[in-house]
């Protein structure tokens, strides 16, 4: 493809050197640059790009797209000048794999919590209806029935792009997509056509990178604000955000709710450990899913499965056969039944969302025993906050290392512990090692109890100073209850 080609729709500044030269691939990743290769210059939040042109060229790169050019430019090299290289990028991602996303009906789905959930159960969904079908999520990638390991919630345009024209060449009509706010602020959804776009709610999150709680929910606003007219926006109204995700969007509006009038309604009328009894518009349906956050999240998948034009009858036939998702609500009942769950939850709001659902289900006769940590390198503020919400709704509550990266993981325990009020402190402990924390809930616990083990959720690797060492908390769990009851 000719460089003129890729720079399709890219607001130019300056342009030093031909265009019309051939160029044999993107890349933004200096050390991946190859002969005949465009380099573009990212200004990232660990490196800048514009550190690494020299490499670049040297390494092979026939051209370099930046926001601010070099001192010394070399004669050989087109130098191709943006106000932003995101944008850029993303447009040239879109230019050089050829629109991917015009050719299949491309759904995002964002918000704090719920999105891998929906995303993935709309893709069970509509494989089960018969269609081929795409899904980009936390957990993993989907090319109709080929999986590939995910590596961000919302991969780099170029990833984004190559992905959707894989799954347009192998004949997928949908994809669900997975969008956060790093991947919008970051411009990494640009260009893409969207055929309907799903608000799930918004909640204390992300405050390390976004510097405020509304300069995070601008961001998601602006998914909305640049859906065609021909999408769809769908918001959970129950959310006091849902109708500012949507004030300047040009896309049909629509709703879905428990608690306020919608489009799509739904009551739970059970609420059980082996499901969910439903009426959704007046329509009862079954479902394996657990708890009313659960509900919100079946609500918006038949809302989006209407939209693209299932039948009703088909829709609510469908929904009851889905499987939960790895890592969201995921339970083992030993054979002294004895239940630990598994939970993503990691934000004050999802593991309030999940104490509840326990809460909602237990008889009270049973202790509830949580294992939680925070993530290092992350959101600081939640810390306090979500170890209290753990003390509060909990019998006994250990706290212990998620993810601490590259942050002194006891440093992390000690803001968590100051966050509990004094009425909960007996009824706490800190245990550095995650695996001995989850055997001590396991050794704690007697039939009947629950184990609520959070934060980690469907992830099977423990990342300490940037080394992933391999971690299931489902797996260890229960290897833990099997040799206790044996």
């Amino acid at each position: 493809m000719q460089l003129k080609d890729l720079l399709y729709r890219v607001a130019l500044e300056s342009v030093k050197g031909p265009t019309d030269i051939p160029v044999a691939k993107i890349e933004f990743d200096s050390r991946k640059v190859t002969s005949g290769d465009v380099f573009v210059a990212l200004r990232g939040t660990l490196a800048n790009g514009h550190d690494f042109i020299e490499k670049a060229i040297t390494l092979g790169a026939v051209a370099v797209v930046c926001d601010s050019l070099p001192e010394t430019l070399l004669p050989q090299i087109t130098y191709i000048q943006v106000a932003d290289t995101n944008t850029a990028l993303a447009w040239m991602a879109n230019n050089f794999y050829d629109n991917p996303s015009t050719k299949l009906q491309l759904v995002g789905v964002t918000g704090t919590n719920g999105k891998t959930t929906i995303a993935t159960l709309l893709y069970q969904l509509f494989k089960k209806a018969g269609f081929k079908v795409g899904l980009l999520s936390t957990v993993k990638v989907m090319v109709d029935t080929h999986e590939f390991p995910a590596t961000h919630t919302t991969p780099d345009s170029l990833t984004i792009n190559r992905y959707l024209a894989e799954m347009a060449e192998v004949g997928c009509e949908y994809c669900f997509m997975e969008v956060s706010s790093h991947g919008v602020h970051q411009k990494r959804t640009e260009g893409l056509v969207f055929k309907g776009g799903v608000f799930t709610n918004l909640t204390h999150d992300h405050l390390d990178y976004h510097n405020t709680f509304a300069e995070y929910r601008d961001v998601k606003k602006s998914f909305f604000d640049h859906l065609p007219k021909t999408a769809f926006a769908l918001i959970n109204t129950d959310d006091k955000n849902g109708a500012v995700m949507v004030q300047n969007t040009g896309a049909r509006t629509l709703s879905y709710a428990l608690k306020s009038m919608a489009d799509y309604k739904a009551q739970v009328l059970e609420n059980q450990l082996s499901g969910l009894l439903l009426k959704i518009n007046e329509q009862e349906v079954w479902v394996k899913l657990i708890g009313s956050f659960n509900a919100y999240n079946v609500l918006a998948i038949y809302g989006v499965a209407i939209e693209l034009g299932l039948e009703k009858s088909e829709a609510l036939r469908l929904l009851s056969e889905l499987e939960s998702v790895s890592g969201r609500f995921q339970f083992v009942v030993s054979p002294n039944q004895i239940t630990a769950i598994v939970d993503y939850a990691h934000t004050p709001d999802a593991l309030a969302n999940v104490l509840k659902t326990i809460g909602d289900i237990r008889t009270r006769n049973e202790q509830l025993i949580t294992v939680v940590g925070c993530g290092g390198d992350r959101d600081k503020t939640k810390r306090p906050i979500m170890a209290n919400i753990a003390a509060e709704h909990s019998d006994k509550v250990i706290f212990t290392s998620d993810n601490p990266r590259t942050e002194d993981p006891q440093q992390i325990l000690t803001e968590m512990e100051a966050g509990v009020e004094p009425q909960h402190f007996k009824k706490t402990l800190s245990i550095l090692d995650r695996k001995q924390a989850i055997k001590t809930a396991c050794q704690m616990a007697q039939p009947q109890d629950i184990i609520l083990i959070a934060g980690k959720g469907h992830e099977t690797y423990q990342e300490i100073n940037g080394v992933r060492h391999d971690f299931d908390d489902l797996k260890i769990v229960t290897e833990f209850l099997q040799r206790l009851n044996s």
